[in-house]
């Protein structure tokens, strides 16, 4: 997970996103509902640590990795 902050310019006011979290996975693994609670869980774990005033800062992204586009400890992950 990589969490980064950094300011968004809406409506003519810069808004605080903090922080900016990315859950990467290897796709087809999860199914569409396992994604969204997996975005909620994540999403009121970094409330309750920095504040109910940073919700609507808080973004949390999934990003999908393809089967074979990674390794780890050296060896290539490929789940069945």
């Amino acid at each position: 997970m990589v969490t980064n902050i950094f300011y968004l310019y809406a409506n003519k006011q810069i808004i605080n996103v903090m922080p900016f979290t990315t859950i990467r996975v290897i796709e087809n693994v999860f199914t569409h509902e396992q994604k969204k609670e997996m975005l909620e869980k994540v999403t009121e774990a970094l409330i309750d640590v920095c504040g109910e005033k940073t919700r609507q800062g808080q973004w949390v992204v999934i990003e999908e990795v393809k089967k074979g586009d990674w390794a780890i400890g050296g060896k290539i992950a490929n789940p069945k």
